[in-house]
């Protein structure tokens, strides 16, 4: 385990700070020896199991969580739910093996905003970890089908119109396409205090507690 700059944000100016949260080391090993190729990421810490990365984040406040989801004692899910508790804002992009929706639901419900295959090419791999760190919500086509099956369990705020206002709906819509804040912005031509409210009004309507979670609601409604 690796922990640099502890007690205060990690990283380099202008680059993404990474932890890395695997329980096997030559995993973490390939995702380092890569993301250290790339000039604009930086990798801040290595954790072996779930417990770990919560500390990590907690001291070092990276910008992306890499998270595998099964590791031993405190595991990936668990670990959302204990950085949630502690005000952690890391963005936590799910990297695993395990594409089931049994694995995929619970991880988006505990806040992670993205999900990749460890079998991602290299270079999917960081621009999914650029498009996460830029607040993006990144799901594959795979993860996607899952959620939206018919036996798949529905999240809070499922149980009726939630009467948002036209231009709630806009950002609902932006929010579902992944644009962050400054992009939606840009394309209703607001600024974006104006669009923060909004998705403010918009997570209390559906009653859900994130972005993510609007998106997949988003999804479900059409």
């Amino acid at each position: 385990m690796r922990d640099r700059d502890a007690g205060r944000r990690a990283g380099a100016p202008g680059k993404i700070s990474v932890l890395i949260a695997d329980d096997h080391p030559m995993v973490r090993q390939g995702l380092r020896v890569f993301l250290e190729l790339q000039p604009d990421i930086e990798v801040v810490a290595e954790a072996g199991d779930g417990a770990a990365a919560v500390r990590l984040a907690q001291r070092l406040r990276p910008d992306v969580v890499l998270l595998d989801l099964v590791m031993p004692g405190v595991d990936g899910v668990s670990a959302m739910e204990l950085m949630a508790e502690a005000a952690v804002e890391s963005r936590v992009l799910i990297v695993t093996s395990f594409g089931e929706y049994r694995t995929v639901v619970p991880a988006i419900r505990a806040g992670a905003r993205g999900y990749v295959s460890k079998q991602v090419e290299p270079s999917a791999l960081a621009a999914a970890i650029r498009a996460v760190a830029a607040g993006h919500v990144l799901l594959g086509p795979e993860v996607a089908a899952a959620l939206l099956g018919a036996d798949a369990p529905r999240g809070e705020g499922d149980g009726g119109d939630p009467q948002l206002t036209t231009r709630e709906r806009e950002v609902l819509d932006l929010i579902a396409r992944g644009r962050s804040n400054r992009e939606i912005a840009r394309a209703l031509t607001v600024s974006e205090k104006t669009v923060k409210t909004h998705v403010s009004n918009v997570l209390m309507k559906l009653g859900v507690a994130d972005r993510t979670q609007a998106a997949l609601w988003a999804v479900r409604h059409g």
